[in-house]
């Protein structure tokens, strides 16, 4: 994990690889922002000048490196685009320094200190360029640059490492305000990024039982209480979706209840994480070109792992449980078949009619047994259709529930903490196409707005009276495209920092 300070030497003093400044487009060409006045100084008062010579025009997440000059004790200035300047007595949008910092983090990849010299004005913007920084260091290298049998390295070297040391530049070390700020961001960046690492993480190593094992791991270090229910125990307790999704496979299901509590705290939470660490289809097999990246299926319960983590390590007031249903979807001669009818936790009937369509039947059972707490509300997560990814492209996810108040607050949550999101409805007709003349209900309901069956066919598992939610992160989970502000390629660690806001605001009570 990248390290991060907040220093008190000035861009002019500050010892480092390099120096990060801002640059925004005004109206006769780049302008740099507050923050680099010194780095403009030693420029002679023309760096956008020179930014502009180089074809800089202030964009946002545009990088341009230079030679510092001799006034600075830094090698190299590097300039990030910010995008129009703000209106008179306004401020750069947060996200907007969130993915500039992101960006300038990327593009010093092998450097081991950069100064931050971005427009810091209150402690919101800290923690954005903060959240910034250390996401856009991310780099998942575990199976990069290994060591030979002989125990020499490789003679090709490794990869090139994240940039190792973050100074920020202009807050003030001594403010309680910016110090809170840092180590907010500092516990949300280091999870999302654990939430990365578990997605990235190949799945013949991050089996179901693999994964319970680290969170079981990492729980107890956190003062979380855990338990784990393996095979045994879910066929004893009678959680047919979750046996009846996992029996193909070679490698058994697990479901881990995650406890964090507080001794003050007023309200309950209850997140609820798809974990399927590798989807085949099962006998619905997915067809070649769509099984590759499936190891990203558990991409929900890597959510929930995260921000129940987060929640722990910053002493919320609030008692957060994490429910992570873990299954390898997977063919075989013991696998479910289309056709076969399964007895869920809750003991209604369903009738797998697509055994790639799993998500929902994990859930099912584990949005039950999260029911039985009476939680104040429950949020389940979930790569669960490719129908939300062609209603809102890669980088939006869904947002349905039974409460609309509670589906706004979660958007206007994740609007705020920099993921794009979108509330969507559960249409009351669409759940008679999910009737069955053989069980309680289907898995599989009409194919236009499948997005909206799933989510009408999890709401038949809620406890009665529960406030619930239903994210559908199936786009943003995932990232197959180049990497763009802090967002890297591979898992991205989708909806953690929403599940956090979230914790945080029900912990003082603030829901809007």
């Amino acid at each position: 994990m990248t390290a991060l300070t907040l220093s008190t030497a000035g861009a002019a003093t500050l010892r480092a690889d390099a120096l990060v400044v801002g640059v925004a487009k005004g109206p006769k060409g780049p302008v740099v922002t507050a923050g680099a006045e010194a780095v403009d100084k030693a420029y002679d008062g023309k760096l956008s000048a020179v930014l502009e010579a180089l074809g800089a025009t202030g964009a946002e997440g545009e990088t341009t490196k230079l030679p510092a000059p001799a006034g600075l004790k830094v090698p190299v200035v590097l300039a990030v685009g910010l995008g129009s300047v703000p209106d008179k007595d306004e401020s750069f949008d947060e996200e907007v320094l969130r993915r500039a910092a992101g960006a300038a983090a990327r593009a010093l990849h092998g450097n081991k200190k950069a100064g931050f010299a971005l427009p810091l004005d209150d402690a919101s913007a800290v923690t954005a360029v903060a959240e910034g920084a250390l996401l856009g260091a991310y780099a998942f290298t575990a199976y990069q640059g290994g060591e030979k049998k002989n125990g020499k390295a490789d003679k090709n070297g490794g990869p090139k490492l994240p940039l190792a040391e973050v100074a920020l530049l202009g807050a003030k070390p001594r403010d309680k305000d910016h110090k809170a700020a840092v180590e907010r961001a500092t516990v949300v960046a280091t999870e999302v990024n654990v939430a990365r690492d578990l997605v990235n993480t190949p799945p013949n190593d991050l089996t179901p039982e693999a994964f319970a094992a680290v969170a079981s791991a990492t729980a107890k270090e956190n003062g979380i209480k855990v338990q784990v229910l393996d095979e045994k125990a879910l066929i004893k307790g009678g959680y047919g979706g979750i046996m009846g999704v996992g029996k193909g496979s070679e490698n058994l299901p697990r479901l881990v209840k995650l406890s964090y509590t507080h001794p003050k705290a007023e309200k309950s939470l209850a997140y609820v994480g798809k974990g399927i660490t590798y989807d085949s289809g099962g006998i619905s097999l997915k067809p070649a070109g769509h099984n590759e990246t499936m190891k990203c299926d558990m991409a929900g319960a890597a959510a929930v792992f995260a921000a129940v983590v987060a929640a722990a390590k910053l002493g919320l007031q609030v008692n957060v449980t994490g429910w992570l249903a873990l299954a390898e979807n997977m063919p075989s001669g013991s696998a479910t078949k289309p056709g076969d009818v399964l007895r869920m936790y809750s003991g209604k009937t369903v009738e797998v009619l697509n055994t790639d369509a799993e998500g929902r039947l994990v859930l099912g059972d584990a949005l039950t047994k999260a029911s039985e707490d009476n939680p104040d509300a429950i949020v389940d997560v979930a790569t669960l259709t490719g129908a939300m990814v062609l209603a809102l492209g890669d980088r939006t996810f869904g947002i349905m529930a039974n409460d609309d108040s509670f589906r706004t607050a979660i958007h206007e949550i994740a609007e705020e903490v920099g993921e794009s999101s979108w509330p969507m409805p559960l249409p009351a007709e669409l759940r008679k196409t999910m009737d069955s003349p053989t069980a309680d209900i289907a898995n599989m309901g009409v194919r236009m707005g499948g997005g909206l069956v799933a989510g009408l066919f999890l709401q038949e598992f809620v406890g009665e009276g529960i406030t619930w939610a239903h994210l559908d992160i199936a786009g943003p989970a995932f990232h197959e495209g180049a990497p763009h502000g802090y967002t890297p390629k591979g898992g991205t660690g989708s909806a953690v920092r929403t599940l956090v806001r979230l914790a945080e605001r029900t912990a003082t009570g603030d829901l809007g």
